[in-house]
């Protein structure tokens, strides 16, 4: 059974789509179980994927990456994240939020900080979520004010992916008070040795427990003028943007696991035995895999038409917030199906689904609550 098989796959993404299968099987799946266990920052292998190839390789070759497309970097989040999401969100958060500096910065921003990340030379990360907001991007309180040597930031941030890793973050704060509340936003490029800026890890995860995420407080960090990306007051529209790439992606996240679950319940119900025959013959159980199947073609579908959409730019947010929603929900029910269908076995932490079980409650929340993609399908349709 091969899910994840390339034919609904743009024939330019396949190499790098084998490419992400084969280090999965050598480095991430072997790894899963102990680095779940253990909740360590998966270094070797994050490094492992640098060697590879497969880590910041979205941004152009211009500044070091290969260029990777929207298409190309779903192809391997599919593959990465059916092996194991935790190991997986640690190798793409590498460069997070990264791509908005390509886009928007000046060319000496993307020579002192991108061409670093692009040749994995340095990480990063992308500080959005504060402790009490989440997904209302235009609600946050992270200041920023102008002073004599640049830009004087104070606040917290939340949910920070490689907030204590990395060298470098991109911080989404305020700059304005107008009435347009969207246009009070602007990203700054705060290095993460700056006086002023203290990062620790959050309370451990239920899940992804390899991946690491961080409450940052910003006490009157001052970065230089320079540092800001893009023109004032753009944050917002920056963010959504690369947002609407982002979700696709996400969706991507999803699909691995909802994979991820259905391999494991048909192989579980295969070989087991109950009643005097392999448990797979109940009926029940046939519909059961037969729902979870429709459903992720149905899902992937819907995922790969939105990377089309949103790489051409039609009606990006609109098709974007319908995949990550419709990928991610599928990868809870295939999940909870799959635990149903392990019986009892499914709490022994000896077995993937549980740890599949536990994955898939993130990314319905992460790159905007699954709620807000139904607020954003509902507005944007046209």
């Amino acid at each position: 059974m091969d899910l994840l098989d390339e034919g609904i796959v743009p024939e330019h993404a396949r190499g790098v789509k084998g490419e992400a299968r084969e280090f999965a099987r050598e480095h991430i799946e072997p790894n899963a179980a102990d680095y779940y266990e253990s909740g360590e920052y998966p270094w070797d292998v994050l490094e492992a994927g640098m060697d590879a190839g497969l880590v910041a390789q979205d941004v152009g070759e211009e500044w070091g990456g290969r260029g990777l497309d929207l298409q190309q970097v779903l192809a391997v989040a599919e593959e990465f994240y059916r092996a194991d999401a935790g190991i997986a969100l640690t190798l793409q958060l590498a460069s997070f939020g990264a791509e908005m500096l390509e886009t928007y910065g000046t060319d000496e921003q993307r020579e002192e900080f991108l061409r670093p990340v692009a040749e994995n030379d340095q990480i990063t990360g992308l500080a959005v979520s504060e402790p009490e907001t989440g997904s209302d991007l235009a609600g946050m309180t992270t200041a920023a004010e102008r002073v004599e040597d640049g830009w004087r930031l104070n606040g917290e941030k939340y949910w920070v992916g490689n907030g204590v890793e990395a060298d470098w973050v991109t911080v989404y704060a305020r700059t304005g008070d107008g009435e347009d509340r969207y246009s009070n936003y602007s990203l700054f490029l705060v290095p993460t040795d700056t006086a002023g800026y203290e990062a620790e890890h959050i309370p451990e995860k239920m899940g992804m427990r390899a991946s690491k995420q961080a409450h940052i407080v910003l006490d009157d960090a001052v970065v230089p003028e320079e540092n800001l990306v893009g023109a004032e007051g753009g944050g917002f529209y920056m963010l959504a943007d690369f947002f609407n790439h982002g979700r696709v992606v996400v969706g991507g996240h999803g699909l691995g696991l909802a994979a991820a679950a259905i391999e494991e319940a048909w192989s579980f119900v295969h070989d087991r035995e109950a009643f005097g025959r392999t448990v797979n013959e109940f009926q029940a159980v046939q519909h059961s895999l037969a729902d979870m199947r429709t459903e992720f073609e149905a899902a992937r579908a819907l995922n790969w038409r939105a990377a089309e959409k949103v790489e051409s730019g039609e009606n990006a947010g609109l098709w974007a917030a319908m995949a990550k929603t419709k990928s991610t929900e599928v990868a809870v029910d295939c999940a909870e199906r799959g635990m149903q269908l392990h019986g009892g076995r499914s709490v022994l932490l000896e077995n993937r689904i549980s740890r599949v079980y536990r994955d898939v409650r993130i990314p319905v929340i992460y790159e905007g609550a699954n709620e807000i993609q139904r607020n954003l399908i509902y507005r944007q349709q046209r």
